[in-house]
């Protein structure tokens, strides 16, 4: 799938298309595809290894064969740390486009966004020494302490146009764009409580405890959840051809949000106070955080509930959506929605830019210009 992805971006863009004028989803998508071109390997080559010691008793990860099991180790965090971003890097690309496109804002920085995917699709083959500084060296767990930093460069910079491109935009707090603000906020604590993880000094103190769950969960479900589910509701009248109730879409998303703090904040501080992960039991004085976090958990249910039966009352009872209700400019939303076979009737021509707001819109175009269709914010 990934050389699939990574030949079609190279061959089949269409006439018109050059790399500057793709969208920024697409750039993700082809760093995702470059990742799973160079790691996925490195995983069948790790079960190869294993297969072949069991079956002939071959010393190469068990120490009673003679093997090293910090060798697995190596093996399993150089292929699993890169795919973190193959679960990010998309997310990342959606809310590119979740951004300009309710804003009406053309994107800030559109070459640094996208060298920004494919500088993270690097740098992450550096780091997976990260995950193993209770296991290794001094000084090679430096080296992979500050490649960690490094790694997260692109990434601030990626946040840093984001604001950019909200930065006196004409924005339109759509169901989308409340997800897409929901992960600006969400990820970047991932981000930041990051920085201890990658300093040895706090990670031996970190390690394997409920802060590392907490970070894991607000840059993956924080960043790459939260993307996904703000992309399904863009997307989704394109998908499907209905539109479905924004009232009930921002009150979903303001649960989610909210339960997902109170679940996950909480383990922020119990990991702080000493709480390992991966244990079923745990003292008494771990027991009303870990009530909070439950009760968290089970808004973010809710939530997710509430999406789910909108999302069942538009395909049955939801206005006809037209083809491009959010006034994007992206090649999607000249198809119809829901697109025909093979999408387009014709081979389109690309004429302008995904992102080209300034250029189409005429002057002094607001959100107000793209009112949704009747009944969307009503039915």
């Amino acid at each position: 799938t990934g050389l699939n992805f990574i030949v079609t971006v190279h061959k089949l863009r269409a006439p018109g298309q050059g790399w500057f004028d793709m969208p920024l989803f697409v750039w993700a998508i082809y760093a995702t595809s470059i990742i799973q071109v160079l790691a996925t390997p490195v995983v069948g080559i790790t079960l190869l290894l294993l297969i072949f010691e069991r079956l002939f008793h071959v010393g190469i990860f068990d120490p009673g064969l003679g093997g090293d099991p910090v060798l697995f180790q190596h093996f399993f965090w150089f292929y699993s740390h890169p795919v973190v971003y193959v679960m990010i890097l998309p997310g990342m690309g959606i809310v590119s486009e979740l951004l300009t496109v309710h804003s009406r804002k053309c994107i800030f920085g559109y070459k640094a966004v996208a060298f920004a995917s494919l500088g993270i699709a690097g740098v992450g083959f550096l780091v997976w020494g990260h995950h193993m500084f209770t296991s290794q060296g001094e000084l090679i767990s430096a080296i992979f302490s500050g490649l960690t930093f490094l790694v997260a460069i692109p990434t601030a910079v990626k946040v840093f146009n984001w604001i950019g491109t909200l930065y006196k935009g004409s924005i339109a707090f759509t169901t989308p764009m409340c997800y897409a603000l929901s992960f600006l906020f969400l990820f970047s604590i991932g981000g930041l409580t990051g920085l201890p993880l990658a300093t040895m000094a706090t990670d031996l103190h970190l390690h394997d405890s409920y802060f590392v769950v907490a970070h894991f969960h607000y840059t993956m479900m924080g960043g790459t959840l939260i993307a996904f589910v703000g992309g399904l509701h863009h997307w989704w009248p394109k998908m499907f051809g209905r539109m479905y109730n924004e009232f009930w879409g921002k009150v979903g998303c303001g649960l989610v949000f909210i339960g997902f703090n109170v679940t996950f904040l909480t383990q922020f501080v119990l990991g702080t106070q000493g709480m390992p992960r991966r244990y079923a039991s745990y003292v008494d004085e771990f027991q009303t955080l870990h009530i909070a976090s439950t009760f968290g958990s089970f808004i973010m249910l809710v939530g997710f509930l509430v999406h789910l039966f909108n999302f069942v009352h538009s395909l049955a009872a939801g206005p006809k959506a037209p083809a491009n209700p959010w006034g994007g400019l992206s090649m999607e939303w000249e198809a119809e929605s829901p697109p025909s076979e093979h999408n387009f009737h014709h081979e389109p021509i690309v004429k302008h830019g995904p992102y080209d707001f300034d250029d189409v819109l005429p002057p002094h175009c607001s959100a107000k210009d793209f009112p949704l269709p009747a009944g969307a914010a009503t039915h």
